[in-house]
């Protein structure tokens, strides 16, 4: 990765058609170099479009990678909620056993990767151009800068300190460079200007917008700028700026809880009023396979059958949740499959099933396998990188770290409690240290397979504590040792191409 693909993404692309005769030369429809590029409106905002598309996948036939999909096995199999029965990559990563050789790993790295040089050579390019508007630079530059702030954001909670490219960086590419990692301090410094400009620029939403003529709701907003930028302080634990941006946020007035926690993930519902920033899919023309990866083994159900179970939960964590609470409801725990087998949980670990049962080793979630949804083989599933519920439960942190449990805080965690029907809490019943691993678990069911899993146990000082208690449950050694695994060692793909990237203390 670093300044190769940079210097790739400079080489002219050339469209062409070509015939069945040998005899003839390839028809040269048109040539995109760096001397007709980046000339209109139009060529400006195919830019910015395409690293929108990096959020998911470069075309279809491979739309399973980075947020749809894999960066959850790093997010979530390697915790003590998500859970995968196939080996190979993802079993490793789901019993904390993984190395540097990890396929998942140096995928994920790859991908965010790919949206940084894309970004980076858009920024660059259209920087420099003439015929675009001032306010129309100012835009698309905003864009750019946000969806290149989730990829370093990404990174860097997954990998700590990492190669840090900019546009600055593309007039001295060089092919054999090997870069020193920067600092996750000094990426956040990048990133905090980025998303400061960007809230600044970017609007409120794309309704009667004077770029984009219709109402884009996929595009970065302001209110994603503020949130991404609560988040960065959440990690940094700088919990004056977490209600700094949170109130920000919420004096927008322009989010909500949706009402009904098992329609937000509906693959109808594309987009609603709790959504703040997130990967939007159609199954006919740009599907994902989010269904195929999540969907239920062996289930009768048209729109789920031949799909894989390959990324589930945790038994544990599905029983954790109080029967009243509709987020219970978001799992496939029980059903006669094709097979004339009825599909459950183990009465006790390690049981044998009898005559017509099969004892699934984890459970199914709803969240992306709605079977209501797609019949085919791609679906048209949303993935919400960042929704409301999130600026009300960083708030409640903030609040509790800086004063203690108090009213705010706890009617934050009711308001979201509340939506799915959940036992409230009351605040005579908590300290500040109960009501942080209270905080964690209402994390865990609420964003459960939404990336940030991991980062939540590892901010909270509990992420050797609960996977390897978990891991135990389940008979297996206590595997993940802190500090070591605060980041995943970088790919081994990578440090062959720059030994700066040194795996010694991972």
């Amino acid at each position: 990765m670093n300044k190769y693909i940079i210097s790739l993404l400079l080489l002219p692309a050339i469209l062409v058609q070509y015939s069945c005769n040998k005899n003839l030369e390839p028809k040269v429809y048109s040539t995109l170099t760096n001397t007709n590029a980046f000339q209109t409106k139009s060529d400006a905002i195919a830019a910015v479009n395409a690293v929108y598309a990096r959020l998911k996948g470069p075309v279809v036939g491979d739309n399973f990678t980075y947020w749809t999909v894999r960066h959850f096995a790093l997010t979530d199999l390697t915790t003590d909620i998500g859970h995968c029965n196939y080996g190979g990559d993802p079993g490793q990563l789901s019993l904390g056993l993984w190395n540097s050789t990890n396929g998942l790993l140096g995928q994920d790295w790859q991908y965010a990767y790919k949206l940084i040089a894309n970004a980076n050579n858009a920024i660059y390019n259209i920087s420099a151009m003439t015929a675009i508007t001032d306010a129309e630079k100012k835009q698309f530059l905003a864009e750019l800068k946000f969806l290149r702030a989730v990829a370093y954001m990404d990174l860097t909670d997954a990998f700590g300190p990492i190669i840090l490219l900019t546009e600055k960086d593309i007039p001295n590419a060089q092919f054999v460079s090997q870069p020193k990692p920067a600092s996750v301090a000094d990426i956040e410094t990048l990133l905090i200007g980025d998303l400061n400009d960007a809230a600044g620029t970017l609007p409120l939403n794309y309704q009667s917008n004077a770029i984009y003529p219709g109402n884009d709701v996929g595009r970065a907003s302001k209110g994603a700028a503020l949130t991404l930028l609560a988040k960065l302080y959440l990690r940094r634990k700088d919990w004056q700026n977490v209600l700094s941006y949170t109130q920000r946020v919420m004096d927008l007035k322009a989010y909500d809880l949706y009402p009904d926690y098992l329609g937000l993930f509906t693959e109808a519902n594309k987009w609603c009023v709790e959504n703040i920033f997130s990967v939007l899919a159609d199954a006919n023309t740009n599907g994902t396979e989010l269904l195929n990866h999540f969907g239920p083994l062996n289930n009768p159900t048209p729109a789920l059958q031949n799909r894989w179970q390959y990324y589930a939960v945790a038994w544990d964590f599905y029983n954790s949740f109080d029967a009243a609470d509709d987020r219970k409801k978001l799992f496939y725990p029980y059903y006669l499959g094709v097979d004339n087998l009825i599909y459950m949980q183990a009465p006790t670990p390690g049981a044998a099933p009898p005559p017509g049962f099969s004892y699934m080793a984890d459970v199914a979630t709803k969240k992306y396998a709605d079977s209501l949804g797609s019949t085919t083989y791609y679906d048209g599933h949303s993935v919400d990188i960042l929704r409301y519920a999130d600026v009300l439960l960083s708030r409640a942190e903030a609040l509790n770290e800086i004063n203690g449990p108090n009213a705010e805080g706890i009617g934050l965690i009711n308001q979201v409690k509340a939506r799915s029907h959940a036992k409230q809490l009351n605040l005579a019943d908590y300290n500040q240290s109960t009501l942080r691993d209270a905080i964690l678990q209402e994390r865990g069911w609420e964003f459960f397979y939404e990336g940030k899993r991991r980062a939540d146990l590892i901010r909270m000082g509990k992420y050797d504590v609960l996977v390897n208690a978990y891991l135990n449950r389940i008979g297996q050694p206590s595997n993940i040792t802190m500090p070591k695994n605060t980041y995943f060692p970088y790919p081994q793909g990578q440090v062959n191409l720059d030994p700066n990237l040194d795996n010694s203390n991972r």
